[in-house]
């Protein structure tokens, strides 16, 4: 991936506060300034849509709702398609249909991302079931 330098002037007080979520997290100064810039141009272009930090790192997610990646996953899960498909996963997700839409734009628009999600949660159930019948075969 290719890099450009950027010089701008900040307020004293973004980059105290910079430096101190820096330290928190353990993420460079500019890293972590570089990831607050791009979530928020996402944001801006993708309204309704947030980042939220978790165990498997950030994750676009819906602001009063799931993660993109959880509604997706619905929307391919319904045997339902076109809005038939919206209105349903609106249903199981127990969200508005305009959410499952704002969803459905961000993927658009970040489809290899979340599609990467999918892939990495499916395996991680896999990988929990396995452990599950394990479990189940040492108590029997």
């Amino acid at each position: 991936m290719a890099t450009q330098s950027f010089s701008a002037r900040w307020r004293t007080e973004v980059l105290a506060g910079l430096a101190r979520r820096s330290e928190a997290t353990g993420t460079t100064k500019s890293r972590l300034a570089e990831r607050y810039v791009e979530e928020g141009l996402r944001a801006d272009e993708h309204p309704g849509i947030v980042f939220r930090s978790g165990p498997t790192g950030r994750r676009a997610a819906l602001a009063a709702g799931p993660d993109v990646w959880e509604v997706v996953s619905t929307v391919r899960g319904t045997p339902a398609r076109g809005d038939a498909a919206v209105a349903a996963a609106a249903e199981v997700l127990d969200i508005e249909t305009g959410q499952v839409r704002v969803a459905l734009r961000y993927y658009g628009a970040y489809t290899e991302e979340i599609d990467e999600r999918i892939r990495r949660n499916a395996e991680e159930a896999e990988v929990a079931e396995a452990a599950w019948h394990r479990e189940q075969t040492a108590l029997a």
